[in-house]
């Protein structure tokens, strides 16, 4: 597996005699909106919104003759932002220590005034004029959080993997920023359906363009078990080849990580500024731990008699592949039970650099273990936890009765606020046990709960949002007043949870995650403001949401189309070529509309010589499995005369919204 920071990129070769220049591109909600979008810029669209953004005037253009000019540390962040760049414009940006030119992009580490309130560690000024670029921050992680933005000010099409046209403008702006919380998590469950490590960067990087800085992986739970552990090989020869199979669904075929794989996992996610927190799910979720070692008598490591780990409903064990719960359960007065365990947190703390180990400790009854067989179980596993220099993490549900985990453990609350819920009393007796707490309640960050009732079948749950969690639901809540007694003084953070009964690939998982993603994002990182379904704030964020359609089709992520959201229709020129006879054939631009289909659009070319033709569209509409509505609009013409001429490609959708590119194709014979 390669250590590199971005996945390799597939380019594309532009030539022909023919050339067309973007003139303009227009992104349009209505036709009421054409005048309006042609005479004055729009805003920076920023997710998540940064702490102060003032416009200024003019733009700046990224060419090929940029540099990057930085010096020391920050010089890895150049070359950060060099790699960003280069897929979608074809420069290779050269990074470079000596003094700044006018047309160049400087980064440096530096201490700006307007970061004084700012302690994260984390915050930027970033500054855009006519002559250049400069971001500043006190770290290197302040530093790449401050590229994120930069190329959310440039044109959507710089998330694409292969070569567009440009040009690659950015508005003139003043950006101070730095984050709400330090602690933004997303977790990914490859213990019920398997994902390979390649899927995991993939999502690694797509979290890390919105700020994301913490990737909580859950390994394990009673469906598979997916890391090899040196001296227990039963765990992945026995525990990692099954996964959820469900409802009529295809069982995929499981798998598991070996140690080189999760640690050059753990390299990526730090190469982009995000700690990875490890989860083997204790004393519950473990049926693949207990199926592996039940019978494994022959392991010197165990005292010969291993069917002492299981203390579960089922005795002997059984695979349960459904997407039950509760019923498996670790013994706690069983010393193979910790034989086990140890090396589990042993080698995963030795492979993980990060400051937290995840013990889990969820939905275990007390008709599969007594309140005091489960407190006794987490505090000794704390206590493992706690002396190989990490801090103990789980759900909230690991501060119940007779804990008693060291201070600053963190407990992860998950269950819908409901005034006397466990998660509810949880959270509350966490702070006043003197831990911290990552806010994480499902009907307001559990993206694998459905959008809507019904959609989208077959994927997503319903159990915490029966009439769906759209992304209002992610937006308009506040985790630092959601649970009486708790505040922010308690809150280090937010998390978005991806569990998989129903999720077997990682478009499934990026159709659930995106773009509610987006939205507790912005929760964790942008300061304090009124969230409601009728604030200023969420209807600000409902139109930078929009402007986030394009890139996340140019970058070939999944996501879904929500009604909430006042997506366009985003056209962008090819930089198509024709032969020397000035014949034009094929897509002259591309069109991100998300969720409309092909045949609720018509498309138009004006070829600038007296001709109109209607043009062909053509691409994939959204499923749930593919990219979301991203079409080719293409035509077939000969120009009869030599010359330039202003052609313009013109698509219509429901209810009258109209996209206009102009571009200037100079023919020559």
């Amino acid at each position: 597996m390669s250590s590199d920071r971005r996945p390799t990129r597939t380019r594309a070769r532009l030539a022909g005699a023919v050339a067309i220049a973007l003139v303009a591109a227009l992104a349009l909600n209505s036709p009421a909106l054409a005048k309006d979008a042609a005479t004055a810029a729009a805003p920076p669209q920023i997710v998540p919104q940064p702490v102060s953004t003032t416009a200024g005037h003019g733009q700046f253009t990224a060419t090929s003759h940029t540099r990057i000019v930085a010096r020391g540390p920050a010089q890895a962040i150049a070359r950060d932002l060099a790699g960003y760049l280069h897929p979608a414009t074809g420069y290779r940006l050269p990074v470079v220590s000596g003094p700044p030119h006018a047309g160049d992009i400087t980064l440096a580490i530096g201490h700006p005034k307007s970061l004084s309130a700012d302690h994260s560690g984390e915050g930027y000024q970033l500054d855009v004029t006519g002559s250049g670029v400069s971001l500043s921050a006190p770290t290197t992680h302040g530093l790449y959080d401050g590229i994120q933005t930069i190329r959310q000010l440039l044109p959507a099409q710089i998330a694409s993997p292969v070569v567009r046209p440009g040009p690659w403008t950015m508005p003139s702006v003043h950006v101070t920023d730095y984050p709400r919380y330090g602690y933004r998590g997303l977790m990914l469950d490859i213990g019920r359906h398997y994902e390979p490590p390649s899927a995991v960067e993939q999502l690694i990087d797509q979290a890390a363009a919105y700020k994301i800085n913490t990737f909580h992986l859950h390994l394990s739970d009673d469906q598979g078990f997916r890391l090899a552990i040196n001296g227990f090989p039963n765990l992945t020869a026995i525990g990692s080849q099954g996964s959820v199979g469900t409802g009529g669904r295809t069982m995929d075929p499981g798998g598991f990580w070996t140690q080189a794989q999760y640690k050059a996992v753990v390299a990526y996610a730090a190469a982009h500024f995000m700690t990875l927190v490890p989860e083997v799910d204790t004393p519950g979720h473990n049926n693949a731990i207990i199926m592996s070692e039940y019978g494994d008598t022959a392991n010197p490591r165990l005292d010969g008699h291993p069917q002492d780990i299981n203390c579960g409903a089922n005795d002997p064990p059984a695979w349960n592949y459904t997407g039950a719960v509760g019923y498996s359960a670790l013994c706690p007065d069983s010393a193979n039970t910790w034989t086990i365990l140890t090396a589990i947190i042993d080698q995963l703390t030795a492979l993980s650099p990060g400051p937290y180990y995840d013990l889990g400790g969820d939905e275990v009854p007390t008709t599969v273990l007594e309140q005091s067989q489960y407190a006794a179980l987490v505090n000794q596993e704390a206590g493992i936890v706690n002396g190989r220099g990490r801090t103990a993490m789980g759900w909230a549900d690991i501060a119940g009765e007779g804990t008693s985990l060291a201070p600053g453990s963190i407990a992860e609350y998950w269950e819908p606020a409901s005034g006397s819920s466990s998660g509810t009393v949880t959270a509350t007796e966490a702070v006043q046990k003197g831990m911290k707490v990552v806010m994480a309640p499902a009907n307001h960050t559990y993206l694998d709960q459905r959008y809507a009732r019904g959609v989208p079948a077959p994927l997503g749950q319903t159990w915490a949002c029966g009439r769906g969690c759209d992304v209002d639901q992610f937006y308009n809540w506040d985790p630092g007043s959601y649970v009486t007694g708790v505040t922010d003084d308690n809150v280090i953070g937010v998390e978005g949870a991806v569990w998989t009964e129903t999720l077997a690939s990682l478009s499934d998982v990026d159709y659930m995650a995106f773009p509610r993603l987006l939205a507790l994002a912005e929760v964790g990182w942008s300061p304090k403001v009124e969230r409601t379904a009728t604030s200023p704030a969420y209807q600000d964020f409902l139109g930078r949401l929009a402007a986030q359609g394009p890139r996340l089709t140019a970058a070939a992520v999944n996501f879904y189309p929500s009604p909430e959201v006042p997506w366009r229709l985003d056209l962008t020129a090819t930089g198509a070529a024709a032969d020397r006879h000035g014949h034009v054939a094929g897509a002259l631009a591309t069109l991100s509309a998300p969720g409309i289909a092909a045949t609720a659009l018509t498309a138009s070319i004006d070829w600038g010589d007296g001709s109109t033709d209607t043009a062909t569209v053509t691409g994939t509409p959204a499923t749930t499995t593919t990219v979301n509505s991203s079409y080719a609009i293409g035509g077939d013409h000969t120009y009869r005369k030599p010359g330039a001429y202003r052609v313009a490609v013109t698509v219509t959708g429901p209810n009258g919204a109209t996209a206009t590119l102009t571009v200037t194709l100079r023919a020559k014979r």
